[in-house]
């Protein structure tokens, strides 16, 4: 099953259903009105949209619209929670050689996780506005998942039933403005503008195999203005699984219905995949030459990020945006 948020006059959106295909569309506004809602009771209206769904795909019903990524919010247009883990440590070990920081022994058992804003998320082909090329614009591949209400101390052998939707994002980030930030040993806030979100979300069954232990095992592929970034695969070298991040999350605190979590940025050891990110490029330009050769993003740079079934078929539909520079409304 697939969901999407179209825009409308709530600001919240409304909850349609997606053909497989990301060719057509239902409103379902008798059953939820929007994702959130739908989250909230899961168990009672589940059925009621896979129904509406096995439908769209059979019979391709009177009320059925041509689908366009374009018209459509991030899937939860505001959350009441964005955690996101860092769960592929050779991606955080080469981060920090950039800035000259050792990986504590403590990371690969104790997971990195923060919390970042959710009030207002990027749409999938939304521009992404930056007040400065200054502030080092770098783009995060990601995959996350979108849980029901989680209660607290709930174990990682017990999440599984917890995850309702996997959702793709670009995870941005402001990679000049982090090490000042973290010096201050509070966390993120400036060097993490709004996160942006694949326009569709799917429920594990639609990754079919690909979705095991708490992964997703498909290559998460990476484009700037055209050129290939990178292909990792989302399930290797990923050293904590989604259920194991909750986990975490969850040990001191219940997570409300529609907390998004994701990965942190896709790497694999394996460096004929390429990258996910550019400040991981830059540094293993560093490691090979002694400098970074690839700048950061410039304004008018296009960033698309898109993850494909083994049949080629778009899962999520792609994550395409231009980086623009910041025009406070007159």
């Amino acid at each position: 099953m697939k969901l999407a948020s179209l825009r409308g006059p709530h600001r919240d959106g409304e909850l349609i259903l997606v053909d497989r295909a990301l060719q057509r569309y239902v409103a379902v506004p008798d059953i939820a009105p929007t994702a959130q809602a739908a989250l909230d009771r899961w168990n009672e209206v589940e059925p009621q949209l896979r129904a509406a769904a096995a439908q769209l795909e059979s019979a391709m019903p009177e009320q059925a619209r041509r689908f366009d990524a374009r018209a459509c919010a991030a899937p939860l247009p505001r959350a009441f929670q964005w955690l996101d883990g860092s769960a592929y440590l050779h991606h955080v070990e080469l981060v920090r050689k950039a800035r000259g920081a050792q990986m504590p022994a403590s990371f690969l058992t104790d997971p990195l996780m923060y919390q970042g804003g959710s009030d207002a998320l990027l749409g999938a082909c939304d521009d992404a506005a930056f007040v400065s090329e200054e502030h080092g614009i770098d783009l995060e591949a990601e995959v996350a998942v979108v849980t029901d209400d989680v209660p607290l101390g709930t174990p990682s052998e017990a999440m599984a039933s917890h995850v309702k939707l996997v959702v793709l994002i670009n995870d941005w980030s402001l990679r000049n403005l982090i090490p000042a930030e973290l010096a201050k040993g509070f966390g993120f806030v400036q060097s993490k503008p709004a996160s942006a979100f694949s326009a569709v979300a799917v429920t594990p069954d639609e990754l079919a195999g690909a979705w095991r232990d708490g992964r997703v095992h498909l290559p998460l592929v990476s484009q700037i203005n055209g050129e290939v970034l990178g292909r990792p695969n989302a399930g290797v070298d990923m050293n904590f699984s989604f259920y194991e991040l909750l986990a975490h999350a969850a040990r001191t605190r219940r997570l409300g219905a529609g907390t998004i979590l994701g990965s942190g940025t896709v790497a694999n050891r394996d460096p004929s995949r390429g990258c996910s990110c550019l400040a991981e490029r830059r540094t293993l330009e560093v490691l090979e030459y002694g400098s970074a050769r690839t700048p950061f993003l410039k304004f008018g740079d296009r960033v698309r990020i898109e993850m494909l079934a083994e049949s080629g078929a778009s899962i999520f539909g792609a994550l395409d945006q231009q980086v623009v520079r910041f025009r406070a409304d007159l």
